[in-house]
Protein backbone atom coordinates (compact mmCIF):
# COMPACT_ATOMS: atom_id res chain seq x y z
CA UNK A 1 0.00 0.00 0.00
CA UNK A 2 1.42 3.70 -1.12
CA UNK A 3 0.23 6.29 1.54
CA UNK A 4 0.66 9.79 0.22
CA UNK A 5 -0.50 12.93 2.12
CA UNK A 6 -0.71 16.25 -0.54
CA UNK A 7 -0.09 19.58 1.34
CA UNK A 8 0.79 23.47 0.96
CA UNK A 9 3.11 24.69 3.41
CA UNK A 10 0.90 27.50 5.18
CA UNK A 11 -1.55 24.09 5.58
CA UNK A 12 -1.36 23.49 9.65
CA UNK A 13 -2.82 20.50 9.33
CA UNK A 14 -0.85 18.43 7.22
CA UNK A 15 1.71 16.97 10.37
CA UNK A 16 -0.79 16.08 13.01
CA UNK A 17 -2.93 14.18 9.33
CA UNK A 18 0.25 11.96 8.60
CA UNK A 19 0.31 11.28 12.62
CA UNK A 20 -3.38 10.00 12.52
CA UNK A 21 -2.65 8.03 9.48
CA UNK A 22 0.66 6.71 11.06
CA UNK A 23 -1.58 5.42 13.42
CA UNK A 24 -4.30 4.06 11.15
CA UNK A 25 -2.14 2.13 9.54
CA UNK A 26 -0.76 0.57 12.91
CA UNK A 27 -3.79 -0.53 14.20
CA UNK A 28 -4.78 -2.51 10.68
CA UNK A 29 -1.20 -4.20 11.37
CA UNK A 30 0.52 -2.08 8.47
CA UNK A 31 2.84 -0.43 10.40
CA UNK A 32 5.46 -1.24 7.78
CA UNK A 33 4.06 1.02 5.61
CA UNK A 34 5.70 4.23 4.73
CA UNK A 35 3.59 7.63 4.96
CA UNK A 36 5.53 10.05 2.22
CA UNK A 37 4.69 13.72 1.82
CA UNK A 38 4.49 16.26 -1.34
CA UNK A 39 4.34 19.28 -0.72
CA UNK A 40 2.59 21.66 -3.47
CA UNK A 41 4.04 25.32 -3.93
CA UNK A 42 1.89 25.94 -7.50
CA UNK A 43 -1.43 25.77 -8.86
CA UNK A 44 0.81 23.92 -11.82
CA UNK A 45 1.85 21.25 -9.08
CA UNK A 46 -1.71 21.09 -7.72
CA UNK A 47 -3.10 20.53 -11.02
CA UNK A 48 -0.95 17.25 -11.83
CA UNK A 49 -2.19 15.54 -8.52
CA UNK A 50 -5.73 13.92 -7.29
CA UNK A 51 -5.58 17.56 -5.25
CA UNK A 52 -8.53 18.14 -3.17
CA UNK A 53 -6.77 20.72 -0.46
CA UNK A 54 -4.04 20.32 2.13
CA UNK A 55 -3.89 17.60 3.60
CA UNK A 56 -4.80 15.32 0.70
CA UNK A 57 -4.34 12.01 1.68
CA UNK A 58 -3.64 9.41 -1.30
CA UNK A 59 -3.81 5.67 -1.11
CA UNK A 60 -2.86 3.80 -4.18
CA UNK A 61 -2.69 6.79 -5.86
CA UNK A 62 -6.46 7.71 -5.17
CA UNK A 63 -8.22 10.59 -2.57
CA UNK A 64 -8.37 8.36 0.17
CA UNK A 65 -12.17 10.72 0.66
CA UNK A 66 -12.67 11.23 -3.20
CA UNK A 67 -16.08 13.20 -1.57
CA UNK A 68 -13.61 16.35 -2.04
CA UNK A 69 -13.77 18.31 -5.31
CA UNK A 70 -10.11 18.65 -6.92
CA UNK A 71 -8.88 22.07 -7.05
CA UNK A 72 -5.58 23.69 -8.16
CA UNK A 73 -6.08 26.39 -5.45
CA UNK A 74 -3.21 25.85 -3.13
CA UNK A 75 -6.00 25.87 0.26
CA UNK A 76 -6.84 24.12 3.62
CA UNK A 77 -9.35 20.80 3.15
CA UNK A 78 -12.26 20.45 5.31
CA UNK A 79 -13.17 16.96 6.08
CA UNK A 80 -16.90 16.08 7.81
CA UNK A 81 -16.57 14.37 10.60
CA UNK A 82 -19.04 13.08 13.48
CA UNK A 83 -18.62 16.18 15.61
CA UNK A 84 -18.71 18.75 12.73
CA UNK A 85 -16.29 20.02 10.30
CA UNK A 86 -12.17 19.27 10.68
CA UNK A 87 -8.95 20.33 9.00
CA UNK A 88 -7.88 16.53 9.03
CA UNK A 89 -10.19 13.53 9.21
CA UNK A 90 -10.44 11.43 12.38
CA UNK A 91 -8.34 8.09 13.05
CA UNK A 92 -10.92 6.43 13.02
CA UNK A 93 -12.12 7.75 9.77
CA UNK A 94 -8.95 6.59 8.43
CA UNK A 95 -8.73 3.02 9.49
CA UNK A 96 -12.07 2.32 8.01
CA UNK A 97 -10.84 3.35 4.82
CA UNK A 98 -7.55 1.62 4.97
CA UNK A 99 -9.46 -1.37 6.03
CA UNK A 100 -11.26 -1.54 3.04
CA UNK A 101 -8.45 -1.11 1.07
CA UNK A 102 -6.20 -3.43 2.36
CA UNK A 103 -4.93 -6.02 -0.61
Amino acid sequence: MNVEILHIDECPNWVEAGRRVQEALDRQGLSGTAVTYRLLVTSDDAAAVPFAGSPTILIDGSDAFPEGARTTDLACRVYRTATGFAGMPTVEALEDTIRTRKH
